[in-house]
């Protein structure tokens, strides 16, 4: 398996305002484009030559990674004019593929974040003869999700919608993001068309008789939806919990990037990044956090658990817990936000507007 096509489309709506000027695969975790992770650890799996399958603000990607050679890889783009769903964009770039029929693909989401072992998930598609096989991954509360049972063997069964009551709960396993297809079962699919790989062709291909194969991998893996799991996601890969080749430094309780300035008595920990340019002064104190390229932390902030927008300001002794700050806005100073709280970009809060306790 030498070819991959990657899934880096979507709007990213439930990561807003970190994606109002950032497709969501661009979005920084642990320092650099989340996308650049994946690019480097399929890479490292042996994948030479890969398709982007770009959509939302598609024209930010090729000037950022150029035709791969700096990643060792060789990428095109592929945008499509209409969003095409997960099914569709897949078919959509098939033209670009230089696979026999026979041959795997790896196709994977641009937004999973995963510890997955690409080779064993090659190997189990050709040594079961799969037409499709898809990572699955155990999760502790499967009501979320559409669930994959597979028999002894791994063969999927069925694919099952999001169980609304514990009888339908028939397996804990769910659909994890990262296929390999037989090439010439990408040309099944509809062109022109939305498709749902998850609703329409999956399930197709089981009624027609294919063979879809699963492969459980309950490695590290997460779903950076939502602004709370790509913060986590971030730390987690600064911390070396989450595995990447991609990560700018060693992995620790902190990641400062060049040009960044840190005041001496500032203290930065559970896997916080303070990007280029970015500035945090005296008595600041920030925990799990991204700091953002220019981003401004002044004086007495506590920071936990927040993604800090690019050149976005936050006032001295503000608190911020759980909290998303877009690109460019200002907190003024002894401000209090809480878990759950999204200032857009270029908003501007004045001093003490914002607080959960008294002001003595």
């Amino acid at each position: 398996m030498t070819e991959a096509i990657l899934l880096v489309g979507g709007k990213g709506t439930r990561l807003r305002p970190l994606t109002v000027h950032t497709p969501k695969p661009m979005v920084r975790a642990a320092g650099v484009p989340f996308l650049t992770h994946q690019l480097a650890r399929a890479q490292a799996a042996g994948v030479t030559h890969i398709v982007l399958a770009t959509s939302y603000l598609a024209e930010v990607f090729e000037p950022y990674f150029g035709d791969g050679a700096a990643l060792g890889l060789h990428i095109e783009y592929v945008t499509e004019e209409e969003p095409l769903g997960t099914g569709g964009a897949i078919r959509n770039v098939a033209g670009r593929l230089h696979s026999g029929p026979d041959d795997p693909v790896l196709v994977f989401n641009g937004d999973i974040l995963t510890g997955l072992d690409i080779g064993a998930l090659v190997d189990t598609h050709e040594s079961t003869g799969a037409d499709v096989s898809l990572h699955l991954t155990q999760v502790t509360d499967p009501r979320a999700y559409g669930l994959v049972p597979t028999d002894e063997t791994g063969r999927v069964l069925a694919f099952l919608e999001k169980p609304q009551t514990p009888e339908e709960i028939v397996t804990d396993q769910i659909n994890a993001g990262a296929y390999v297809f037989r090439r010439s079962v990408i040309d099944t699919i509809p062109v022109g068309r939305p498709v749902s790989v998850e609703r329409e062709t999956f399930p197709d291909l089981l009624s027609a008789g294919a063979h879809l194969q699963g492969m459980v991998d309950s490695t590290y893996w997460l779903d950076l939806g939502t602004p709370d799991a790509f913060v986590r996601g971030s730390a987690d890969l600064v911390l070396g919990r989450a595995p990447s080749p991609a990560v700018p430094g060693r992995c620790g309780d902190r990641l400062v990037l060049p040009t960044a300035r840190v005041a001496p008595d500032a203290k930065l920990t559970g896997g916080t990044v303070v990007g280029e340019g970015a500035f945090v002064a005296r008595g600041a104190r920030v925990s799990g956090s991204t700091i953002l390229p220019g981003a401004v932390i002044e004086p007495g902030a506590v920071i936990t658990d927040s993604m800090i927008g690019t050149r976005a300001r936050v006032g001295e002794r503000s608190v911020l817990t759980g909290t998303v700050i877009g690109d460019g806005a200002v907190v003024g100073a002894d401000n209090e936000l809480r878990a759950g709280a999204r200032v857009w970009c270029d908003a501007r809060i004045p001093a003490g507007a914002v607080r959960f306790s008294s002001d003595q």
